[in-house]
């Protein structure tokens, strides 16, 4: 508790002699860094936070990429000022893993530029296993032997150990540098930057923007591969729990296609970035932008609505799955729609009416009920009701009371012949889930932010942040949640998300991106807000702090010309489909 001095004691204090415990020194030549576990390292003032943590390299099975030093994150070669609280960021961590992805992304384009001075290389979508897919433009996609010569030259490169230096300059001066080498993208992102300044990064002779903190050096860089997909490849990088490890890449064509058809939608809006995107809405072309987007996400839903109609007679249950804040709802409501207009009338069926009692609910690694595993869901029920729902007969389903944590007898139903059921929830793609439905009468619906609209050609926006964004603004709007609420929950969120979906995403019949081109620019003056109440000092504000900085790349735009059965609107708020249900006759 803090011990409030009176004004009789500040008095006693001022008629303390000089002896007293308080008087001026001569500031000392050392600094001290307290860590979290309570210890304290000491080093002359000037050193890099890096230099300090030397000292705790051989307590990490991983390397030390970044530290957070009194509350704010910093790269190894910031030099603190004073005696500072410190945190060591490993590549364990959310923030480490990104300045690894960032720095590696630099020392790819620094590679590919050197080989292939006049292509253009596009730091593109992620894929779950650890890496971004890239393509190649103003030349022919790179040949098995011109990728195995990149990856060389990239790995020489690290053995160089070459330093990241980081550069403060003026706007003016980095617009005219970008402009010297043909730049456009980085020209028109720069366009409507307030700040005065930019942050570049360089190495050797190459010089660039990235949004965000780096590693040291190249040195820092071991762990990648390139590896061929399609007509472009992966950069293979490690993942946080396997951080020293490359997984091996999975059969990605259905995300390909996902990814093919984006850049088409790209190439019909006209928008290849946010750069283009803030011209639009500069140009007051905001409201083509968000139609035309709508109209292509309603041309995909369409097209999934008819490939369920083309299997009308052997499909009894669609599945839809996909992580957090992906719009399962909307689009599962959408989708019903487009399936009465072709004469097909669904069953709403919710995953959780089958949660297991409470005291059946397994526990994760903490002690806390694991609501995120298909052990938490009574698989054999489920699969014996949605057996007996497609022979005709009539069932009675299970009510799940989530005050007392107990299944509850709920309604009875029986199917219209030819009625299909929409089975929503996380569990969708897992083979375990209902393994007594032969696969022929399933039809399963992945559905995810899978691309985003990304700064410049090196500078992805990140789908997982997309989601979180989406999730700050329902939150507040739905639950009272602070953005420090959703920020603190989010990893074990993204932890839930990794075993019990991303695994089985390949599974899917077909896959829906449910990003929009323009969801950002909407959804910036509604996150701006509640980000910055995150208190200083917290681990959120962190976050909150990076999640800001990436908006103000945007410029905004109004919510309201968001059209009704939006998909957005699941997060933005009224929405037409809200309490849209299908007419029981």
């Amino acid at each position: 508790m803090s011990k409030y001095i009176t004004r009789s004691e500040l008095d006693e204090l001022r008629k303390a002699p000089e002896s007293s415990r308080f008087h001026f020194v001569e500031p000392r030549e050392t600094i001290e860094v307290h860590l979290p576990d309570g210890r304290a390292l000491s080093g002359p003032r000037g050193a890099t936070v890096g230099e300090f943590l030397v000292a705790l390299e051989s307590e990490y099975d991983v390397p030390i990429v970044g530290a957070i030093i009194n509350g704010s994150l910093r790269e190894l070669t910031f030099p603190p000022e004073f005696d500072s609280l410190v945190r060591p960021i490993t590549m364990r961590d959310a923030d480490g893993m990104r300045f690894y992805r960032r720095s590696l992304t630099f020392l790819l384009e620094s590679a590919f530029h050197h080989l292939y001075p006049r292509a253009i290389l596009a730091i593109d979508h992620s894929v779950a296993s650890g890496g971004y897919f890239c393509q190649v433009f103003n030349s022919p996609s790179l040949s098995k032997r011109e990728l195995a010569a990149l990856e060389n030259h990239m790995r020489a490169l690290v053995a160089e150990d070459l330093p990241f230096i980081r550069e403060r300059v003026p706007l003016d001066e980095a617009v005219a540098y970008f402009r010297a080498k043909g730049y456009q993208d980085k020209i028109r992102l720069l366009n409507h930057r307030k700040k005065e300044y930019l942050i570049l990064y360089s190495m050797g002779d190459h010089r660039d923007y990235h949004h965000g903190y780096m590693v040291p050096s190249t040195g820092y860089l071991e762990w990648f591969k390139l590896t061929p997909l399609g007509d472009g490849f992966v950069t293979q990088f490690p993942r946080r729990h396997l951080p020293t490890e490359i997984l091996p890449l999975p059969d990605y064509r259905t995300l390909l296609n996902t990814f093919r058809q984006y850049g088409d939608w790209l190439q019909r809006l006209g928008i290849d970035n946010v750069g283009t995107l803030n011209q639009a809405i500069d140009e007051t072309r905001g409201r083509e932008v968000i139609l035309v987007s709508e109209a292509l996400h309603e041309g995909r839903i369409s097209e999934i609505a008819s490939q369920i109609a083309d299997r009308v007679n052997d499909v009894r249950v669609v599945l839809i799955a996909g992580p957090s804040s992906s719009g399962k709802t909307t689009f599962s409501k959408r989708l019903t729609i487009q399936l009465l207009a072709r004469g097909i009338s669904p069953y709403p069926l919710e995953m959780d009416k089958y949660f297991v009692d409470r005291e059946l609910t397994p526990t994760d690694e903490t002690g806390q009920y694991d609501f995120e595993t298909i052990k938490a869901v009574n698989t054999e029920q489920l699969g014996r009701d949605l057996q007996r729902l497609v022979e005709g007969e009539r069932v009675q389903l299970p009510h799940f009371d989530f005050i007392s944590g107990r299944s509850l007898p709920g309604d009875t139903v029986q199917l219209l012949p030819g009625q299909i059921i929409i089975l929503e929830g996380i569990h969708g793609l897992n083979p375990e889930l209902i393994p007594s439905i032969s696969p022929e009468q399933t039809f399963r619906i992945y559905v995810s932010a899978l691309t985003q609209l990304n700064l410049d050609w090196h500078n992805r926006v990140s789908t997982t942040d997309t989601r979180l964004i989406r999730r700050i603004v329902r939150d507040a709007r739905e639950r009272n949640y602070s953005a420090q609420d959703t920020i603190a929950r989010w990893e074990s969120v993204r932890r839930g998300e990794k075993r019990y979906i991303f695994p089985y995403q390949d599974n899917a019949d077909v896959m829906f991106n449910s990003a929009l081109v323009y969801e950002l620019a909407a959804l910036k003056s509604l996150a701006e807000p509640v980000l910055r109440q995150v208190p200083s000092g917290t681990p959120e504000h962190v976050e909150a702090k990076r999640l800001l900085a990436l908006l103000e790349w945007f410029l905004p735009l109004d919510a309201d010309m968001i059209p009704d059965n939006s998909l957005l609107r699941e997060f933005v708020g009224t929405s037409i489909l809200k309490d849209f249900k299908i007419w029981e006759r």
